[in-house]
């Protein structure tokens, strides 16, 4: 017999939670319900995130959300910072918070934490938070199936929109809308990807690979979803395209400033294994018609800039200059030719090259004063003579050429695009 007050406590709050859990199942409840029913039976703070930390269902009070902040277990923009939560427990004020991984099949599919700010966590009440995971784990499995199958007929939809073969717009719209999106009104298309060398750097196996996708995929949903629960936010292979919606009286800059907030959102504070992506902004489409042409402008931006400016870049088609008129080239060689034939051994793949197509650049940027370079590189000025003398050697009369020098930096900029 338990004589243990405390204990006797614990057994029955698991067992009206085991009791709670079992209804939900039967009714098809969803994560929601469990977090208010793990929180409800055992007097605790409750949040369903995944794997990440983003919020996916909570039981939480104002209090609670403030003790999680006040340990500094949210970052700015929501998340939940779960890679400081530790499953024996982290200190939150005089209490504590756990965390318990969410998975199935091996498959690692959520983060479950419990938070009393003014005490410990039992060790009985902890075997119910497990028991409660197992629950959240098939239910999350059976939303994932679904979710998936609807997830791929929106994307093939939205492709097909954005290839012009979806049918007459006032069909695709009234299709959009069984979606529950608006498509028929201004908005800029943003294409993310995660990048390339980031994820290398943690050399994924195929199935990672897609958990990532998946992941970085369902931030932009919900991201979106808080912003505007009308935009359209579909997983294409490797790249995640939303559509976020323009104010057409409002500032242009409004318009950015939106996309920004809902990139910076889906970033957070990279913290919870979130990789690295870009992403690449179109103008504004002013209606279904324009969609096409936008869709292209956002992926060339992306492109582009990951190149130029490397990953984590957002790149705004309008920005891309030179660039822009350079990705309209179909044959890459065609760029690599040109830049070969006009920089010479200055095109070569070496650090030599490299480091004189720096200074190349900023003498065209200081429209070749010396001095000023100089100190742009930190040369002593007579370095930086000699050196310009050796590009020209290499290239002409660049510094006073008008029509050599416009070749040269067309010719830099090729460089960037064919990387």
């Amino acid at each position: 017999m338990i004589s243990d007050p405390e204990a006797v406590a614990a057994l029955e709050r698991a067992d009206a939670l085991h009791t709670a859990l079992t209804h939900i199942v039967l009714e098809g409840g969803d994560l929601a319900a469990i977090a208010q029913a793990v929180g409800d039976a055992l007097g605790c703070g409750v949040v369903f995130t995944s794997t990440d930390g983003r919020e996916r269902a909570a039981h939480l009070d104002d209090a609670q959300r403030e003790a999680l902040a006040g340990a500094e277990l949210l970052d700015p923009t929501g998340r939940l910072r779960v890679e400081r939560i530790d499953p024996e427990g982290t200190a939150v004020g005089t209490g504590e918070a756990l965390l318990r991984r969410v998975v199935a099949a091996g498959v690692d599919l959520a983060r479950l934490v419990a938070l009393r700010p003014d005490g410990r966590i039992h060790s009985s009440d902890v075997q119910a938070l497990e028991r409660a995971a197992i629950v959240a784990a098939l239910l999350v499995t059976r939303v994932e199936a679904i979710t998936a199958v609807e997830n791929k007929y929106r994307g093939d939809f939205l492709r097909d929109v954005f290839l012009g073969r979806a049918g007459e717009e006032e069909y695709v719209a009234e299709h959009a809308q069984a979606f529950g999106w608006h498509l028929g009104r201004p908005v800029m298309v943003v294409v993310a990807v995660l990048d390339p060398d980031a994820m290398a750097a943690l050399g994924p196996d195929p199935e990672d690979r897609r958990a990532w996708q998946d992941r970085f995929a369902h931030a932009w949903r919900q991201v979106s979803a808080t912003v505007d629960p009308t935009i359209a936010s579909v997983a294409f292979s490797r790249e995640v395209v939303t559509l976020v919606p323009v104010d057409p009286s409002g500032d242009p800059a409004d318009a950015h400033v939106g996309v920004d907030r809902i990139i910076a959102a889906v970033r957070g504070d990279r913290g919870g294994g979130r990789i690295a992506f870009s992403a690449g902004v179109s103008r504004v489409s002013h209606g279904l018609g324009d969609l096409p042409e936008a869709f292209r402008q956002a992926q060339r931006a992306v492109e582009i800039g990951r190149r130029v400016h490397g990953g984590s870049s957002v790149t705004r088609f309008d920005q891309l200059g030179l660039h822009r008129l350079l990705a309209l080239v179909p044959d890459g060689s065609e760029l690599t030719a040109f830049a070969a034939d006009v920089l010479g051994p200055l095109a070569e793949r070496t650090p030599e090259a490299a480091d004189l197509r720096e200074t190349l650049q900023v003498l065209l940027d200081t429209n070749f004063n010396v001095a000023e370079a100089a100190r742009a590189q930190f040369f002593h000025y007579n370095t930086m003579r000699y050196r310009v003398g050796k590009l020209q050697r290499i290239l002409g009369p660049v510094a006073t050429d008008p029509h050599l020098r416009l070749d040269v930096a067309v010719a830099l900029r090729a460089l960037e695009i064919v990387g």
